[in-house]
């Protein structure tokens, strides 16, 4: 396997891991939250909440998927 298979193979488990949803709507709080700075709002404030329900709805997933 080359060197660059490898690298991106490496990013992909770090950043996606087993639960692409949840990376999937962490890049999408992140997207939301650039574009508003960039209009002028102050929107620091939108990613804690975000990435919380995020985390609790993932969390809430694989314990359902583990009752099964």
């Amino acid at each position: 396997m080359s060197y660059a298979a490898r690298f991106g193979r490496f990013w992909w488990r770090f950043v996606v891991g087993d639960d692409v949803p949840l990376a999937a709507g962490a890049a999408a709080t992140i997207g939301v939250t650039a574009l508003l700075v960039a209009m002028g709002v102050n929107a620091w404030w939108l990613l804690p909440p975000s990435l919380l329900v995020l985390l609790a709805a993932s969390v809430l997933h694989a314990s359902r998927a583990a009752r099964r």
